[in-house]
């Protein structure tokens, strides 16, 4: 475990020291959630226009993966594991590289930034896996889940975990999401008949 935990370490100060003045404020930018809102707006338009009335189910099973990953990560593991984030921890005083003296939290095991974009990443891809190019919202929530490690808010072994429990919210959801919506229509399909 202690050699996972100097890996985590080592690989955290390499990303995190790659920084530069002009990416400071993009960084900051991507982190912080109200800026995203227009994106998630279009998300949810694009899945009613799409699914319609099962549209509103998969956005609410969303929100669901969502709170889901968010209660695993914020409401248990981080009290829990009690995980100083790197811009807490004593032993790293003066050595992480911050923003806008932003800090975060106590305690950052593990990252609910990257739990939620992936979550919401995951669900998206399942919705959409038709199109090519629904791959690019991974690509989407790794950049998000970065900017935590660029920041100094968050280790690498944060960000993977908080990643995997998003993924597998978002999984259970979409699986609860379909067998809701195909009893609904095999329900509505026998009254029809």
């Amino acid at each position: 475990m202690e050699t996972i935990i100097e890996l985590d370490h080592s690989l955290f100060f390499f990303l995190n020291g790659l920084h530069t003045d002009w990416m400071d404020p993009v960084m900051f930018w991507i982190s912080d959630k109200e800026i995203w809102i227009p994106f998630y707006l279009f998300l949810a338009f694009w899945i009613v226009k799409t699914y319609k009335w099962k549209g509103v189910v998969y956005l609410a099973a969303i929100g669901i993966s969502i709170g889901i990953t968010d209660q695993i990560i914020s409401g248990f593991m981080k009290d829990f594991f009690e995980r100083f984030r790197p811009s807490r921890d004593p032993e790293f005083e003066g050595l992480v590289h911050t923003v806008n003296d932003y800090h975060g939290g106590r305690f950052g095991f593990a990252s609910s930034h990257s739990g939620n974009s992936f979550a919401l990443a995951m669900f998206i891809y399942l919705l959409f896996k038709e199109y090519k190019w629904v791959w690019l919202m991974f690509l989407w929530a790794a950049i998000v889940a970065y900017s935590r490690i660029y920041l100094g808010v968050h280790y690498p072994g944060d960000i993977i975990v908080g990643g995997i429990i998003g993924v597998l919210a978002a999984k259970f959801m979409h699986y609860v999401s379909g067998q809701l919506i195909s009893r609904k229509w095999k329900t509505k399909d026998s009254l029809n008949a």
